[in-house]
């Protein structure tokens, strides 16, 4: 591989890194929280987004996914693929094992986040995946 197709190469993985994005729910609170104060989700995000620092992915607060039963919640989105939505995360391991997971679903070679390799809450935690806006249905 010469120097510019290392260079391409890096720039093409930069891209997809880039395009894909953690919304992480700031509302969520955790079973027992109290209603007053901050709320877990808030610190949440915080961790998720220290740990993305070098990664190249993007990683984005949001107010409420509606998955409240089932706090802390985050959404894994990739332009033109699926997106996964995950409860019941950890507060010690979730943002490390969202790092992993997105980081494994932008290298992928499918539109589908792979269950080899994903981190175990994120198999766990599965609430739901919705399809691309430009899904055209299964036969």
């Amino acid at each position: 591989m010469t120097l510019m197709d290392h260079d391409e190469a890096a720039d093409a993985e930069a891209e997809l890194e880039a395009s894909t994005t953690i919304y992480v729910c700031i509302t969520c609170r955790c079973p027992g929280d109290p209603d007053e104060g901050p709320r877990r989700g808030e610190a949440f995000a915080d961790e998720t987004i220290t740990a993305a620092a070098a990664t190249g992915l993007a990683v984005k607060r949001v107010r409420c996914l509606s998955n409240c039963r089932r706090g802390l919640s985050a959404a894994v989105r990739r332009s033109g693929a699926w997106t996964y939505i995950f409860g019941d995360l950890d507060p010690a391991t979730g943002a490390r094992a969202l790092i992993e997971g997105a980081l494994l679903f932008a290298a992928a070679n499918t539109e589908v986040m792979p269950w080899r390799g994903r981190p175990e809450p994120l198999k766990r935690g599965l609430i739901a995946r919705v399809p691309p806006l430009t899904f055209q249905g299964d036969e």
